[in-house]
């Protein structure tokens, strides 16, 4: 609210600027500013176009940025969930930047469903079934949970029903899926009639999978996120059964970017990792209804 500052701003002289305000007003056949003698204030036909024309400056500058974004072939922005971020993206990062020293990667991690416009965001790793409106969308991966625990928790495990002696830890990361996956649903699938005990709870899936590792317990953990420790020998899964989780990971990016080089390129890597992955781990899968 000063022709001053907005001149300097402009970098353009306040006469020039008055002179443009003017022009703006004649146009418009009303006057947006009062003016007094220190100061200026938007008069009711300036209030109703002012966020308007916000909008559009708002608008136009995401569509800058956008060919911006197209025109940068080595940068690219992905978002995904924190523990799909922390378990599997990050963990995958040195084997990308070697094969594609020429593009530089950029994770964005929250939970939240971030606009590719205005977030300048090139690829999103969503999980779900949709719907992603027109958007260029494909399936990376299927989910499963199964217990998982240190060796030295799985060494005094005969069977499956020893679980009830244990510390059993709970992810309620997904329990927002109907049906949701579950240490009772585990329980009944492998025939255990006791009811699931209790036990600590995480609302993030990456730190119920830490706590694990940490020795707390036995997490009925999710494949998608437990393939480095399995891999590593940190934590072990003995038993037979596995929960299919009634969603799924996909890739999602605005239609026609999905052939920009950077985004090919890493569509390529994340879809090779996931064919190389045995998301069951051998497992007898029982889905859940």
């Amino acid at each position: 609210m000063s022709f001053a500052a907005a001149a300097d701003e402009l970098a353009v002289t306040p006469a020039a600027l008055s002179f443009q305000i003017k022009s703006l007003e004649e146009a418009l056949g009303a006057p947006l500013f009062v003016r007094r003698t220190r100061a200026v204030d938007l008069t009711d036909a300036g209030r109703a176009l002012a966020p308007h024309v916000s909008a559009g400056f708002d608008a136009f500058r995401q569509g800058w940025d956008s060919v911006q974004r197209l025109q940068n072939n080595n940068r690219l922005v992905v978002t995904a969930g924190p523990g799909f971020t922390a378990k599997w993206l990050a963990p995958g990062l040195p084997r990308f930047a070697q094969a594609h020293p020429e593009i530089e990667l950029r994770f964005v991690s929250t939970l939240q469903m971030l606009d590719f416009a205005r977030d300048g965001i090139d690829l999103a790793i969503r999980f779900g079934d949709g719907p992603d409106g027109d958007f260029f969308c494909e399936t990376l991966l299927e989910d499963y949970v199964l217990p998982v625990m240190r060796p030295e928790i799985a060494a005094r495990l005969k069977e499956p029903r020893d679980l009830l002696g244990e510390t059993l830890i709970h992810d309620e990361s997904i329990s927002f899926l109907r049906p949701a996956p579950s240490w009772q649903g585990w329980f009944d699938a492998s025939g255990i009639e006791d009811d699931a005990p209790s036990g600590p709870s995480f609302t993030q899936a990456d730190h119920a999978i830490d706590a694990a590792e940490e020795g707390l317990g036995v997490v009925l953990g999710r494949t998608s996120l437990v393939k480095v420790p399995l891999r590593s020998g940190a934590l072990v899964a003995p038993f037979s059964v596995a929960l299919k989780v009634p969603s799924k990971f996909r890739m999602v990016c605005p239609l026609g970017t999905q052939t920009r080089p950077a985004v090919a390129a890493y569509r390529a890597f994340l879809k090779a990792e996931a064919a190389a992955f045995d998301a069951t781990f051998g497992k007898r899968v029982v889905e859940l209804r």
